[in-house]
């Protein structure tokens, strides 16, 4: 029986300690939602007795801006200045921050609250909103099967947001001129914190749609770019006017010298007309000459003829007398 009551008050004993451990005990507040330049930020709160609790500003792009550790008091209350609003500068814009307490003895449970931090010298109702903004780059014109490159740039209040691109843009994606869609969810590599790039290569003609979509701390943003790809880029087309203009002062060149061999035949044929001119004078004068020479002849021919046709007949009649 002993034994029994022995199990039984053990039994509830770690029963009551195990309820202990899994009651989660964390409240988180802020004395204002909007501050300004010079104001105190004031975190309080409960949790449990003495713990230890971790304290930390997040700035509009997602990075700490203040990290403080808090000691709980023994009744379970605790209250902290995390941060005297500095002159708003570079490091620190106006936006929406973030202050974060995580328990590092209640499994690293943690509680958020967004505030925002403002030029207004009275604390007005500002809504507390935090806006993320995705611009996409992409060329107008492109090329198939040669890759091109597509940018991202995120930001939140101004300010670049950074994170792993494979979870900070999973639900990015590209329009094919098909109708089908392709998921650019790990394709993207960091340039810089907020920026990120992505080579791709496109295997039809056609419009492509890169639509990115960004989720950071609970806000999505979305921005898209279409690209025209055609069977070569302008940089293949200038290439080949280029070339085309060369070809063209190429063939200008020979046109000119062939003018000029042109000209220069020209005056050879002047030169040859004019020879041939002055033969044609030469023959027609020689010609001339010879009618002129045929003339003589035939007058000096004649004549002879005649003597010779005087004797031929005396002969005959001598002889026709003899016998």
């Amino acid at each position: 029986m002993k034994i029994i009551l022995a199990i039984l008050l053990f039994t509830l004993f770690s029963f009551g300690a195990t309820l202990q451990v899994f009651a989660v005990t964390l409240d988180v507040f802020t004395d204002n939602k909007v501050y300004n330049d010079g104001k105190p930020l004031f975190v309080y709160g409960n949790a449990l007795p003495n713990e230890n609790l971790i304290a930390r500003l997040f700035s509009p792009d997602g990075t700490i801006s203040k990290f403080d550790q808090i000691t709980v008091n023994e009744d379970g209350t605790f209250n902290h200045v995390l941060l005297v609003w500095p002159d708003s500068s570079t490091t620190f814009p106006y936006g929406t921050y973030t202050v974060e307490v995580i328990s590092s003895t209640q499994n690293g449970i943690s509680r958020t609250i967004d505030v925002k931090f403002t030029s207004t010298t009275e604390l007005l109702d500002v809504p507390v909103e935090r806006r993320i903004i995705t611009l996409v780059f992409a060329p107008e014109n492109a090329a198939v099967r040669q890759p091109f490159r597509i940018f991202a740039q995120i930001t939140s209040d101004g300010m670049l947001v950074g994170g792993e691109p494979h979870k900070l843009l999973k639900t990015s994606h590209v329009h094919l001129p098909i109708d089908e869609v392709q998921s650019l969810s790990t394709s993207f590599n960091t340039l810089h914190p907020g920026l990120y790039f992505t080579d791709y290569t496109a295997t039809m003609e056609g419009t492509y749609v890169f639509h990115i979509v960004s989720f950071s701390q609970g806000t999505i943003s979305h921005g898209s770019a279409a690209t025209n790809v055609l069977t070569q880029d302008i940089s293949g087309i200038s290439n080949q006017i280029i070339r085309l203009n060369s070809i063209l002062d190429e063939t200008s060149g020979e046109l000119d010298k062939l003018k000029s061999e042109i000209e220069g035949f020209g005056t050879t044929l002047e030169k040859a007309s004019s020879n041939i001119d002055s033969s044609v004078s030469s023959i027609s004068s020689s010609v001339t000459n010879i009618e002129e020479a045929s003339l003589q002849l035939n007058s000096l021919f004649f004549p002879i003829v005649a003597s010779i046709g005087i004797i031929v007949a005396l002969q005959i009649v001598i002889l026709a007398r003899r016998r």
